[in-house]
């Protein structure tokens, strides 16, 4: 069937959008780093991360990121492939689990045109949702479980529906082994304080239900860092280590631990050991350059007397700290974090023409984003007022900071450097507050005389 009726059509749409599937999901191209996203799937699929089961999950998502891309002939194979492998690896509830990649396989067949096809494929999910106790996909637990995991791989944006999905499903089955792992990489993402008593929690939960798990080993060895139980890390650590040796899902975050509370040369030279098994890996490259970053400020503070070869030492790691982060940025166009820290890295390297630059980007970059605006602000301003030495640049973005919202770390920390500006100024002129509009703060307004 390559025709329809107009009737026919609004039938078909309209219970193509009741799916629960990626086409259904609004996971939206413009909110998307896709080029990002394809490179982080692709290798999962090289490094064959979660055996057939967890293949199968990122063909299914393959497929659609291909399909955005334009790319139907594609999109259809990973999602045929993810359908064989599903039944392969999924002995138990495996209709349940093919609910998905039939609703992706569905929508991609009516966008091709196939009606006929599509109309089988809506056909499949109908018997097995007929076996449903409750009849109502958004419920069953195998396409909560994908839903969440899906929001979490596919942008930082949607971290909280991911969040939401794994503790609705959780709650339904609250040992499951896939779902435990994913509720603790994403509260990992989401919970910020250090140390989280949560994450370490739901890490440590996912690790008995995920016994031969290392990343979630070495994951939790970077969150007990945070706590300062060092002894349970490093023994962890070494575990990880000694169950996935060249896994780089593993080291990455084995190098994180080194870097931040062991040996900065370890760390390198595991982070580049797997760095030639995953070339373009952008966590790695930013890792990498974390760890020369920490290297030339380990030397500053403690070489530069004892040794006269230290300053060559530290401009050489600065240099490989530049390199890896221009990768990294190279290899994700979108990681503000990682662009913000190269314009920094030119500002200490005496480049300012380069680092004013870069700085431009990431703020543009930035604003497309809508993220990490404060943070870009509050770098460029002292970037202005320490490199550049240029007071009204400095003001004007710590200003800008500020109006995002002056109650954040990085508000705050605007409002400070306001505060030292005009206290520098006042005691050669006299410089009102109101002259550089620094808000007043709550306290501040609520004081008595």
């Amino acid at each position: 069937m390559t025709t329809m009726s107009l009737t026919e059509a609004t039938l078909l749409q309209a219970e193509l959008h009741k799916l629960e599937c990626h086409f259904t999901w609004k996971l939206k191209k413009e909110e998307l780093d896709l080029t990002d996203l394809l490179n982080r799937l692709e290798q999962h699929a090289d490094f064959n991360l979660g055996e057939k089961a967890g293949l199968a999950q990122t063909y299914n998502s393959l497929g659609y990121v291909k399909h955005l891309l334009g790319s139907s002939q594609d999109a259809l194979g990973y999602l045929q492939k993810c359908v064989e492998l599903t039944k392969e690896s999924r002995l138990d509830d495996c209709d349940k689990w093919l609910i998905v990649p039939y609703g992706n396989l569905a929508w991609l067949q009516y966008q091709l045109k196939c009606f006929s096809e599509c109309e089988s494929y809506l056909e499949k999910i109908r018997r097995i949702v007929q076996e449903l106790p409750d009849s109502s996909l958004g419920l069953c637990h195998q396409v909560l479980g994908e839903k969440a995991w899906a929001y979490f791989k596919f942008s930082r944006k949607y971290y909280n529906q991911a969040k939401e999905c794994f503790e609705k499903v959780l709650e339904l089955e609250p040992m499951n082994a896939e779902w435990n792992c994913g509720y603790a990489f994403v509260l990992h993402r989401t919970e910020t304080e250090c140390p989280s008593v949560r994450t370490i929690k739901q890490l440590r939960q996912a690790i008995d239900t995920n016994p031969d798990n290392d990343e979630l080993k070495a994951l939790l060895a970077v969150r007990l860092g945070e706590a300062k139980e060092y002894n349970e890390a490093e023994s962890l650590v070494e575990e990880a280590l000694e169950g996935s040796p060249n896994a780089p899902n593993v080291i990455r975050y084995v190098g994180k631990f080194l870097r931040i509370y062991g040996s900065v040369e370890r760390s390198i030279a595991l982070l580049k050991r797997v760095l030639e098994k995953s070339p373009t890996s952008a966590f790695i490259h930013h890792q990498l350059a974390l760890c020369y970053k920490r290297k030339a400020i380990t030397l500053q503070r403690e070489g530069t007397q004892n040794s006269p070869s230290a300053g060559a030492e530290i401009q050489r790691s600065r240099s490989q700290c530049i390199y890896y982060l221009d990768k990294t940025t190279e290899l994700k166009p979108g990681f503000i974090t990682a662009m913000i820290e190269l314009a920094n890295q030119y500002g200490e390297d005496g480049d300012l023409d380069r680092a004013e630059e870069m700085f431009q980007q990431t703020l543009h970059k930035a604003k497309e984003k809508n993220e990490y605006l404060q943070q870009v602000y509050l770098s460029y301003g002292q970037f202005q007022q320490y490199r550049r030495r240029s007071l009204p640049e400095a003001i004007t973005c710590y200003m800008e900071c500020l109006k995002i919202d002056e109650g954040t770390v990085d508000g705050k920390k605007s409002a400070k450097q306001l505060g030292k500006i005009n206290d520098k100024r006042s005691s050669k002129s006299p410089v009102s507050r109101k002259d550089l509009r620094i808000p007043v703060s709550k306290e501040e307004r609520n004081a008595g005389p």
